[in-house]
Order: structure tokens, then C-alpha cells, then sequence
């Protein structure tokens, strides 16, 4: 007697693009129904639906509606959109390209760096001259951020580069060295501040879309989208190297160039992220590994789902932060920490007998 299998045959590489392919469209819509929701809810009780109304009568909608519409729940919806896509989309790729599953864009120093640009604008800017804090002006945190962030990752790609070939491991060692160093400095400038610049310290670091504009979408949306527009181009290499350096550069696949891409898209997208909005975790890592589990490790169409499912929830955990204290607001980072922690921990318990322990 043979004991007959019925354990359903497991789904081919095949059926499984065509599965992720056809996600893009659900998640899509999933997309556009947080977005009505992120700008429904608010502290106002304005809606767009109140504005549809009033010109069905042909009336012209009541000033306070048009602003907080336009001017307040709009760029604040755009820059959700766009650090949710660009966070999600440099976990893929530093997922990918360090060929591990808890891999984030922290790795490449970008976050470290960021952070050490912001505090040392919010500590040490009062004693730049008067000509470039009226130059920069309510952009000088962002802007020190995101050049802290870029500094930061071509000190790392040139100490991980050698004789034209980077070193992924090198790149992981160093930039676990220069997050510790770029701590260090941070610790030091905190205990130098005062108790107004530690309280824009901690709500920077825990990170927020409430001070999102139409002026910090204009800078940070080009970058953003030109680097997750150049990420899309690198599906076909990350597969191919998910197989090793060697077999991948054996079957035609520019390995340089693909690192070079990869960690110039992740500084890019990230860095302006965190600039605009502080620092959010989780969304980096957990986006791209709950996708890699429901649809394969096809990067042609991780990256497009990875910045579908990363903008939508973090459109959701803005309303979430928007209403568990409402009408005051907590920092969307807490938010992103308590929904994304557990998730994180089921995919450690789930997956801890294929990573060996």
C-alpha cells in the first residue's frame, strides 16, 4: 500500500508573477481607498465630500474647506504617497542586493546620517550666518538631513569600494561602524541641547507628516521618484543576483553597475525621505518581506507592489496617528513601531528554522 500525497502541489515560479502581477491592481485600489480615508479624517471634520457638494449647487466651497483641503490634508497625502514608495522600495533593494531578508535602509548609513544632519541643525544652527538661515529657512532641518543622509552613503560606498568593485560585505561591516559613530556624535550634541531643541529632537526622530507642504513635496518628489523609477529597472538583476555575484555576472548581468544603481537609488529615495518626515521605521523591512511571502522573490514585480503596499500603509498610519488622540496627534513612527514590531517578530518565528536558529 502506497500512502497517496495530497498535499496541494506547490504553485510554480510562473503562476506565482502572474499572481504578483495581478496584486498591482489590488493594491492599487487599496491605495486610492487610504487615500479617500487620509483625506476624509482630520481634526476638522472637513471632507471632500463637503466640497463635491457644494459644487453640485454650484456654490463656491467655503474658504476653510479649500484650505484645509489644498493647503493641509493634500501635500500631507502626496508626502505620505512618496516617503511610504521610497521607503519600501530601498527595503527591496537592500533586501535584494544584500540577499537577506532583514535587510533595511539603515544598512547603507543613510538613516544614521540623516539623523546626525538634523540634530546638527536643530543644536548647532543658531550660529550659522544670518545669510543661509534666511536662504534656507524653514527647510534648514530637511536639507541638513538629507545631506547628512547622501555624506554618509558615499563615505560608506568609497570606503566598500576598491579597484572598481563594491564590496557588499564591506559595505555591511563599515556601515555598522559609521551608524555607531554617527551615534556618538548625535549623543554628544544632545547633551549639549537645550530643552527646546530636545523636544524637536525627539518629535524629529520619532517621525511625522504634520509638517508636510507643497514646497517639501516639490524638493523631496523629483528625487523620490527618479529613484524608485531607476529601482524598477533593476528587477531582472536582483534576480539574477539572488543566484551570487559570479553566476550572476556569468549570465550577462552588469554586477557593478547594478550595485552602483541599487545603493545610489536607496540614498536618493531614502535620504529625502527622512528628511521630510523624520525618522519611521519598520516600513522598510516589513513591506517587501510580507510581499516576498505572498508572492515570490520575483523582483519585477516586488519593487512595483513594495511601493503600492508601502504608500498605503503608511497613508494608514497616519490616520491612525490622527485619531487615537484626536484632536492631538502622535508621531506616526510610534505608529509604524506598535503595528509593524509584531509583524516582525511572526516573520522571525515563522521563517527561524531556513535562517538556522
Amino acid at each position: 500500500m502506497f500512502a497517496l500525497d495530497t498535499a496541494p502541489p506547490a504553485p510554480r515560479p510562473a503562476d506565482r508573477l502572474v499572481f504578483a502581477r495581478r496584486l498591482h491592481l489590488w493594491l492599487a485600489l487599496f491605495l486610492l481607498a487610504v487615500s479617500c480615508l487620509n483625506l476624509t479624517i482630520g481634526a476638522t471634520g472637513v471632507t471632500p465630500w463637503d466640497m463635491a457638494a457644494a459644487l453640485a449647487r454650484g456654490e463656491a466651497p467655503a474658504a476653510m474647506t479649500s484650505v484645509v483641503l489644498f493647503d493641509i490634508r493634500m501635500p500631507r497625502l502626496f508626502m505620505g504617497i512618496l516617503v511610504g514608495a521610497a521607503l519600501a522600495v530601498s527595503g527591496a533593494l537592500m533586501q535584494g542586493l544584500f540577499r537577506n531578508p532583514l535587510a533595511d535602509p539603515g544598512i547603507v548609513g543613510v538613516s544614521a546620517g540623516a539623523g546626525l544632519g538634523a540634530i546638527m541643525a536643530i543644536v548647532l544652527g543658531a550660529m550659522l550666518p544670518l545669510a543661509i538661515l534666511d536662504w534656507a529657512g524653514n527647510a534648514l532641518v530637511p536639507l541638513a538631513a538629507f545631506l547628512g543622509g547622501w555624506g554618509s552613503t558615499m563615505l560608506l560606498y568609497r570606503v566598500s569600494t576598491r579597484g572598481g568593485r563594491t564590496s557588499v560585505a564591506t559595505m555591511l561591516l563599515a556601515g555598522i561602524a559609521l551608524a555607531a559613530l554617527a551615534g556618538a556624535v548625535s549623543g554628544l550634541l544632545v547633551y549639549a541641547a537645550d530643552d527646546r531643541q530636545l523636544r524637536d529632537l525627539t518629535y524629529w526622530g520619532l517621525g511625522s507628516l504634520a509638517g508636510a507642504s507643497w514646497s517639501k513635496v516639490l524638493i523631496a518628489g523629483p528625487l523620490i521618484l527618479l529613484a524608485i523609477g531607476a529601482s524598477l529597472t533593476l528587477g531582472r538583476g536582483l534576480n539574477g543576483l539572488a543566484l551570487g555575484e559570479a553566476t550572476a555576472a556569468h549570465i550577462g548581468i552588469p554586477v557593478q553597475r547594478l550595485k552602483n544603481i541599487a545603493i545610489l537609488a536607496v540614498a536618493a529615495a531614502t535620504g529625502a525621505a527622512v528628511a521630510v518626515s523624520g525618522g519611521i521605521g519598520f516600513i522598510g523591512i516589513v513591506v517587501p518581506h510580507l510581499l516576498r511571502l505572498a508572492t515570490g522573490p520575483d523582483h519585477r514585480a516586488l519593487l512595483i507592489n513594495s511601493a503600492l503596499l508601502g504608500a498605503a500603509l503608511l497613508l494608514l498610519a497616519d490616520v491612525i496617528a490622527r485619531v487615537v488622540i484626536a484632536p492631538a496627534e502622535l508621531p506616526i513612527g510610534i505608529v509604524t513601531a506598535v503595528l509593524g514590531a509584531p509583524v516582525f517578530l511572526w516573520i522571525l518565528l515563522r521563517n527561524r528554522g531556513a535562517m538556522g536558529f
